[in-house]
This record gives C-alpha cells, sequence and structure tokens, in this order.
C-alpha cells in the first residue's frame, strides 16, 4: 500500500490492536513480576495480598519479621556477586580477543581465512547445553591426563568458575568479533596512512585514531557480552562447580518452591539492564555528534 493514500478504519485499528497485542506480550509479564515484588504473600504470583517491602529488606529489622528479604539473603547476594565477577571476565576477555579477531580478519590477507571467519561463528549456532557438555568432557579428559601422567592437579579445568568464564567465552566473543569487525570495515584507512607520514608511530596511530574510531564498538560489544554472560544458564548449568551463579541460584531456588524474592532480583536486574542501555543510548548518541562534528 502507498503510503500516502488514505488508508481505511479497519486498517488502521487492525494496526493498532497488533501493536497493543505485541508490546502487551513483551511487557506485560514484565510488570507482573514487578509488581508482586512487593505483593505481601509467600507466593510470587495473583491475588495481591498488600504492599510490602519484606521481599526487598525482610530481616534488617527486629525479629519479628520472619521473611528474609533479598538484601539479607547472603546467598543470593553472594551468587550475583559471583555472576559480576564472571560477567567482568568473559568481557574483558571478548572484547580483547575480539579486537584481536577483528584486526586479523580486516588487516591481514592469508590462505584459509574465509574458513577461519566461518569457524569462529560456530559457537553461535552450538546449543548452549552441548556447548557447555563438550567443553566440560574436553576439559576434565586434560585434567585427569595431567594428574595420571606428570600428577599435576589442575583444578581450574574442574567444574567451577574458570571453566564457567572460559565456557561462556568461547561464544560470546563471536559476537564481541562481529561488533568490532563491522565498526572496523567502515573505518578510512587513509587516516591512519596520513599520520604516518606525519611521522607518527604505530602504538600513536592506534590510540589516538583507531582505537578512538572503534570506542562505540568497543563499548557496545562490552555491554552485550556482559549481559549475555551474566545471564547465561545452560552453558553455565554444565560447568559451575560450588560457587553457583545467580541464573542458576535462582533455578535451584524456583525448583525449592518460589518467593517474592525472586521477583525482588528480577525487578533489580530489569532496573540495571534499564539503566545500562540508557547510559548506552546516551554515549552512542554523545560519540554520533562528536563523529559528525
Amino acid at each position: 500500500m502507498i503510503a500516502s493514500l488514505p488508508r481505511p478504519a479497519w486498517f488502521h485499528a487492525s494496526t493498532v490492536l497488533y501493536t497493543l497485542a505485541f508490546f502487551a506480550f513483551l511487557f506485560l509479564p514484565l510488570v507482573v513480576v514487578a509488581v508482586f515484588a512487593f505483593n505481601d504473600a509467600p507466593y510470587p504470583a495473583p491475588p495481591w495480598r498488600g504492599f510490602t517491602l519484606d521481599w526487598f529488606l525482610g530481616g534488617f529489622s527486629a525479629g519479628h519479621i520472619k521473611r528474609q528479604g533479598l538484601f539479607a539473603d547472603t546467598a543470593m547476594l553472594g551468587s550475583l556477586w559471583t555472576s559480576v565477577i564472571v560477567a567482568c571476565w568473559v568481557t574483558g576477555l571478548s572484547v580483547l580477543v575480539g579486537t584481536a579477531n577483528a584486526f586479523l580478519i580486516e588487516r591481514t590477507q592469508f590462505r584459509g581465512k574465509q574458513t577461519l571467519s566461518l569457524l569462529m561463528l560456530a559457537p553461535l549456532v552450538i546449543p548452549g547445553v552441548i556447548l557447555g557438555i563438550s567443553i566440560l568432557a574436553f576439559a576434565s579428559r586434560i585434567a585427569n591426563l595431567a594428574d595420571d601422567l606428570w600428577g599435576l592437579e589442575l583444578e581450574f579445568l574442574r567444574p567451577g568458575l574458570p571453566l564457567v568464564v572460559l565456557g561462556q567465552f568461547s561464544y560470546i566473543v563471536s559476537i564481541a568479533t562481529l561488533t568490532i569487525t563491522a565498526r572496523l570495515k567502515r573505518f578510512d584507512v587513509t587516516l591512519e596512512e596520513a599520520a604516518y607520514n606525519l611521522g607518527a608511530s604505530r602504538a600513536a596511530v592506534l590510540w589516538t585514531i583507531t582505537l578512538p574510531y572503534l570506542k562505540p564498538a568497543l563499548i557496545g560489544s562490552a555491554a552485550i557480552s556482559f549481559l549475555m554472560s551474566f545471564e547465561n544458564f545452560n552453558t553455565t548449568l554444565m560447568l559451575v562447580g560450588s560457587d553457583a551463579p545467580l541464573t542458576v541460584m535462582m533455578y535451584g531456588r524456583m525448583r525449592e518452591g518460589a518467593t517474592p524474592v525472586l521477583n525482588a532480583v528480577s525487578l533489580l536486574l530489569m532496573v540495571a539492564s534499564s539503566v545500562l542501555a540508557l547510559t548506552m543510548m546516551r554515549g552512542s548518541k554523545s560519540t554520533a555528534s562528536g563523529d559528525s562534528s
């Protein structure tokens, strides 16, 4: 249909209904979770029993409060901190290796380059459970072999946080590589050549010209890597040891019997993710305006 032509009323009404239904499907479950984080009931679902902050602050006051809120739940807070630590390691490694991969793909020519580029995408199409099981089996085999042959105890190859970081990194680095490569592909190399002609060193050109241009992609890939690591469950469940990240901890709590504390955690994560997204949007706008000027 031509956009300039008048549209019938039924078309306009169906468009509005479709839009409302789509956004209701996306956001209504999140709204329900957020609202019932304040429900004065021992279950995280309707009906509404009144407003309370016990599921956030319960346990800080006198002993008559029997509910344990999020900020008094040391196990849940510990798992939250564990997820942050894992996500920071995965983010740092993914951005660093992704940047190196981007330069390898865009700035070098070698035999088998296209094959290597395709192989780098393979972890993205492998199910997380299969990826986790494969890494666990491979790492355990190496650890057992080192123990049998040389008597070495390679604990970092046993189920635990180092293996969780390795498992998440194995596919998140592919996303970081794609993000940074797309930005580097549009870079005007004549800017670097002009700097070289003026006597700048390779390190100076990289630090003052190339990396500032890649800054939006680096920040974007870091944010994506952090969020993907933080919310990962399938691969993490296969590789986790005694220190459970947040997703595994919440899964265990759900199996034991859900409480509105899980709603409180979900609301906290939604707020944190929204703040991060808004910060990223403002940063990208300021960077774009700086580039245009």
